[in-house]
């Protein structure tokens, strides 16, 4: 039934249905319980009636009467006494004389017990009626007999049966409200970690539980919190290298695009087309290699870029850089300059991703930069890359918070032209997956002075 499909509901019905079965149990061993503590009772109580009538009968002497004058008969009066209050409670007082008086609730044999001079104690039925029977000697195989009907103990048993069977029901009450309250109890957290699954299947993704109830429930909610941590940070890192493979294939792109137009319009001139073309050459080629990374990741399951360690000689990427670099500032009005020697600075590490570094580095100053100033990308004979520009620079508090994803974008979304937030967190991070260090700092020529300092002969 679709009322019962809930725990809560399943668990109240158990507790119930054991209530229920504990007190049918309990009612089915008590009450014979009670009714025959109730006929032993009453047959114990008639045998001791009987035996003070047969006291009063044989043995007045030992009795405290007053057998002064005018007082002979006291034995008899009390026998009398004795004999009209047990009548008067519902009880037969009977004589018991071989050959003329033999009570019809006595058997043969217990008529001879007491011709034999025997006590006689029982219960016996006949034509539908039962009673108790105490039968005590007198004396010349005569005797005296009580009997008590065992309808008398009706009302006594009813009572005791109704009162216990009151203590029942009111058991199997208590017992079912406590099945309540334990069955809400035990469900609650069970549904909050229902509702937090199905929040998390909707896409929410600040859903915490607070472990609550027994260590099974317990660990459910601990379990959902996890998983709750582990997506976040899963799909955060997704988001980042989807935002990440944005800023990588659109510097390929755009400096194909710009020399392809240049060409198209004639601004490229014969003696340059050599230059261009190896230019346009090299981009396609990194193009091409963010793509098969896109599709390794793909295959993979993978959220980021592998190394590939390798000798690379910096000075020789700064120069491919500038050819793309000053090409693009030029466009912009920007003053772009390489500062670098002729010697060169080799570091082991991937000379993809250095090169991915430093065209978010310039990608960022040149967003920055206004026309007229200075784009600077250097090199140090100590692998020390800095990219400096004339731009608005940083504060105090940008330069601490400058590779956090996303910090610099909202404090001046509304100030000045942004983008998307992470090409200095993919920055900071390439920059260590590499050994290198990733730092934020202020120019000489006004701006900010992004610095990555590589060791000699550094493997990542």
């Amino acid at each position: 039934m679709k009322i019962f499909s809930s725990l809560s509901s399943r668990a109240v019905l158990l507790t119930g249905a054991v209530s229920a079965i504990t007190v049918l149990i309990a009612g089915i061993v008590a009450f014979p319980l009670i009714r025959t503590a109730a006929q032993d009772q009453a047959q114990a109580t008639l045998a001791s009636q009987a035996s003070l009538v047969h006291n009063i009968a044989t043995k007045p002497n030992d009795l405290d009467f007053d057998n002064g004058p005018g007082h002979q008969e006291s034995p008899q009066r009390a026998l009398l006494g004795i004999v009209r209050y047990l009548q008067a409670q519902g009880i037969e007082v009977q004589a018991i004389i071989p050959g003329q008086v033999e009570p019809r609730e006595l058997s043969v044999a217990q008529l001879r017990a007491i011709s034999a001079g025997r006590d006689v104690s029982g219960r016996t039925c006949s034509s539908g009626r039962c009673v108790f029977v105490e039968a005590r000697p007198v004396g010349a195989g005569t005797g005296i007999l009580l009997v008590q009907p065992m309808s008398v103990l009706s009302s006594v048993t009813s009572e005791a049966i109704n009162r216990i069977l009151l203590a029942l029901l009111a058991g199997f009450a208590v017992a079912v409200a406590v099945g309540v309250l334990f069955a809400r109890r035990l469900a609650r957290p069970l549904a909050q970690a229902a509702a937090a699954a199905h929040l998390l299947a909707l896409g929410e993704r600040n859903v915490r539980l607070v472990p609550q109830g027994p260590d099974e429930i317990s660990e459910i909610a601990i379990a959902l919190n996890v998983l709750s941590d582990e997506l976040t940070h899963s799909e955060g890192r997704q988001r980042e290298f989807l935002l990440s493979v944005s800023h990588e294939l659109r510097t390929p792109l755009t400096a194909i695009r710009g020399y392809a137009e240049a060409m198209v319009d004639g601004v490229v001139t014969s003696s340059e087309l050599n230059r261009v073309g190896t230019i346009i050459e090299s981009e396609s080629l990194r193009l091409e290699r963010l793509v098969s990374d896109l599709l390794d990741l793909a295959r993979t399951g993978a959220v980021d870029f592998q190394i590939h360690p390798d000798e690379v000689d910096l000075v020789r990427v700064m120069r491919d850089a500038a050819d793309v670099w000053e090409t693009r500032c030029t466009r912009e009005g920007v003053n772009f300059s390489l500062e670098t020697s002729d010697k060169p600075v080799i570091v082991t590490s991937d000379i993809g991703r250095i090169r991915q570094i430093i065209d978010n580095l310039l990608e960022n100053a040149l967003r920055v930069t206004p026309a007229g100033a200075p784009i600077i990308l250097s090199l140090s004979q100590d692998a020390v890359i800095e990219v400096r520009d004339g731009g608005p620079g940083l504060s105090e508090d940008d330069i601490a918070v400058a590779f956090e994803p996303g910090e610099l974008y909202e404090r001046y979304r509304a100030v000045r032209k942004v983008g998307t937030g992470f090409g200095l967190a993919l920055v900071g991070r390439l920059a260590s997956r590499l050994g290198a260090t990733a730092s934020a700092g202020t120019a000489p020529e006004g701006g900010a002075c992004f610095r990555i300092e590589f060791t000699s002969l550094q493997t990542p």
